[in-house]
C-alpha cells in the first residue's frame, strides 16, 4: 500500500474528514471530530507510516508479530501504533487496523454520539 492508497482508504471511512491541525506535513483523519489516524506527508526515516489507535492488548500482539508495527509517534502508550507501509504488515491488515482504529474512537464516545455515528449515512 502506498501513501495515496492509504489516504483514499481513510477517506472512505464513514464520516471521515482530513485536516492539518498540527503542521503542514501531518495529515490527520477524524470521525466525529476525533482522530483515528495520522500520517506524515514526508517519509519518516525514508519510509512512510501511519499512526493508528489500537486496543492495548492487540498492540502488544501486533508489535510482537510484525517488525513494521511499533509504538506510536509522539506517544509511548499502547493506545497508538506506528505502522510502516513498506514492511511485513500486509495491506489487508493495514486496512483492518484502520477500521479497528475507527471502532476504538467510536466506542469512547458518549452513547448519544455513538448512536449518531451509527445512524449517519
Amino acid at each position: 500500500m502506498n501513501i495515496e492508497e492509504l489516504r483514499e482508504y481513510c477517506l472512505q471511512v464513514k464520516g471521515a474528514t482530513e485536516c492539518l491541525p498540527f503542521d503542514d506535513t501531518t495529515l490527520v483523519f477524524k470521525v466525529m471530530e476525533k482522530m483515528f489516524a495520522y500520517i506524515g506527508t514526508a517519509p519518516k526515516d525514508g519510509r512512510f507510516c501511519v499512526n493508528l489507535k489500537c486496543d492495548p492488548e492487540k498492540s502488544l500482539t501486533l508489535r510482537d508479530k510484525y517488525e513494521g508495527v511499533t509504538h506510536g509517534t509522539h506517544t509511548r502508550t499502547l493506545l497508538w501504533n506506528t505502522v510502516y507501509l513498506d514492511s511485513d504488515v500486509p495491506d489487508t491488515l493495514i486496512k483492518e487496523l484502520i477500521r479497528h482504529s475507527v471502532e476504538e474512537v467510536i466506542k469512547k464516545l458518549s452513547k448519544k454520539k455513538q448512536e449518531e455515528y451509527h445512524n449517519s449515512k
